[in-house]
């Protein structure tokens, strides 16, 4: 968190990324003490009646204390790599949102075996031209109404399970009448989402520790599989079918990552699954090479940016995430490292698949945008005299990338 002091004046400095947050609306005290203050939007509907940071205060304590009080309003996480939102009334939940991609409602829908990885891909183009998803879903025929209802219900109990692992980040209640929200209300008790919520962190841990990590390969055991779940005998078609990791084997099968999890901790529990480290990967070739040198710049650019700015690895993070197709695939599930490169296990993971050549050239073109991307963001925290030089050093990253990939054309 950027630290920063009240000058002589009387005025605060605030970091590029909240001020292009906050824009230009009007700011007004709503309390301080020694020890804060608290800034809010005077012109916005609603007021900021609560406001910190998560640590000993946990999300159990917030829904508790929101449904003992009977609150009604919208609560909103910023968390690392995403936000999320919780509407209140009467202190029981009645909505979500989120922009996490795993809790996007066509994801939520594809998991639940309601409709395809290629129509959800192909509606989601249409929908970011024409409107909200889930209307075009009922209008093209590729859900029921019904089927948007489970989805959507669905998804708002992941947003809030999904919640009780967060252990950082920031939270704010706006305190504000939901009949002007465009939201589907749904019927949902506070109490029991706390009392699931909890089961569930519980739960993951035990499974994870048997599991290992995300990253392991599931493998066929040694006793046959009998008596399988749906889910479960969805999962075993994958594993059968060649070696991936956990995260891509729930994926691949369409479980809920909480019920796969589980199911596999069964399954290994039974001997019908075996689990096998992560092979530690070497990337070699023309993509190696360019990934090494992308890798250089970005490191370079984090070393000298996060020193001016300690947000810059959690903004490029978001920066990842909000990335239009065909880049938000090859980056999918893909994390900066401690020193600012790239993992490159899991980015070449997204391109199998592809041949030799689509692969160089969606991998060239990914890491470009996100090189230039921190060049400007550079720009911006650095100044033009400290960060011309630091352009100009990455800049050679393009003339070594051609020079790699015109050796083989």
């Amino acid at each position: 968190m950027n630290k920063t002091t009240i000058d002589s004046a009387g005025r605060i400095l605030l970091s590029n990324a909240v001020a292009r947050e906050v824009g230009n609306c009007p700011l007004e005290v709503v309390s301080h003490s020694d020890r804060h203050i608290l800034l809010a939007d005077g012109g916005a509907s609603g007021n900021v009646t609560l406001t910190g940071v998560l640590g000993d205060l946990g999300v159990p304590d917030l829904l508790s204390f929101f449904n003992m009080f009977r609150k009604t309003g919208v609560l909103r996480f910023r968390l690392a790599g995403g936000n999320k939102d919780l509407y209140f009334q009467d202190g029981e939940v009645v909505f979500a949102t989120s922009s996490f991609l795993e809790e996007d409602l066509g994801e939520i829908l594809c998991g639940l075996g309601k409709i395809d990885r290629d129509s959800l891909q192909r509606l989601r183009r249409l929908a970011n031209e024409k409107g909200r998803l889930g209307k075009l879903l009922v209008e093209k025929g590729a859900a029921t109404p019904k089927d948007l209802w489970l989805g959507t219900r669905q998804q708002v109990e992941t947003i809030v399970y999904n919640l009780f692992t967060a252990h950082q980040g920031s939270f704010s209640f706006i305190a504000k009448a939901l009949e002007k929200e465009e939201i589907v209300r749904l019927s949902m008790s506070t109490q029991n989402l706390i009392m699931e919520g909890l089961r569930r962190v519980d739960e993951r841990a035990l499974f994870m520790r048997r599991i290992g990590s995300m990253e392991a390969i599931p493998v066929p055991g040694d006793r046959p599989p009998a008596e399988l779940s749906p889910a479960a005998r969805r999962m075993m078609l994958v594993i059968r079918e060649g070696k991936y990791d956990v995260r891509d084997l729930l994926r691949k099968s369409g479980v809920d990552e909480f019920e796969g999890i589980r199911c596999l901790y069964q399954m290994i529990e039974k001997g019908q699954v075996a689990m096998e480290e992560a092979p530690s990967v070497t990337v070699e070739g023309d993509l190696g090479e360019v990934l090494n040198v992308f890798n250089g710049a970005l490191v370079v650019l984090y070393r000298q940016v996060s020193e001016k700015n300690a947000d810059f690895a959690q903004l490029m993070q978001l920066f990842l995430r909000d990335l239009p197709q065909p880049f938000s695939y090859v980056f999918r599930d893909a994390s900066l490292r401690q020193d600012g490169s790239i993992d490159g296990r899991r980015i070449l993971g997204n391109l199998a698949g592809l041949e030799e050549g689509d692969k160089k050239r969606l991998l060239v073109e990914a890491l470009s945008e996100l090189v230039y991307a921190e060049c400007g963001l550079a720009r911006q925290e650095l100044g033009k005299a400290e960060s011309d030089e630091l352009i100009q050093r990455v800049q050679e990253v393009t003339r070594r990338v051609k020079n790699i990939i015109g050796r083989n054309e």
